[in-house]
């Protein structure tokens, strides 16, 4: 059974693995313990495969671009996702995120690997 190996130059698991632990993958799925702590902030990386993210753990967080302009200010949300949810995310652009909040953000990102 073989797998499909990222292409991007800044997949996450490859330069960000300390925060993307791997639990599992094959040829249809990634799936990444993705976790980051108050306060610090993750690698520059991207995220090649759209997928679903089950949350954990919240705590308000800022998405930068590599030159440090502001993606997504989780403060801005109409809606907090709240610990238990399951939200659809589309591949993401390079960026680094951080933690602005006092608790961890951690959340299990199934990415779906195209066919």
């Amino acid at each position: 059974m073989s797998t499909m190996t990222p292409t991007h130059p800044l997949d996450a698991r490859t330069v960000a693995p300390a925060e993307h632990e791997l639990l599992l993958e094959n040829e249809h799925v990634r799936v990444l313990d993705a976790r980051v702590a108050p306060g610090e902030r993750t690698p520059i990386h991207a995220n090649e495969w759209p997928g679903v993210l089950y949350v954990i753990s919240t705590s308000d967080f800022v998405r930068y671009d590599p030159e440090g302009n502001v993606l997504l200010d989780s403060r801005t949300l109409p809606r907090k996702v709240s610990p238990g949810e399951a939200v659809w995310t589309g591949p993401l652009v390079p960026h680094y995120l951080r933690n602005i909040g006092d608790a961890e953000l951690r959340v299990i990102a199934v990415e779906i690997k195209p066919r």
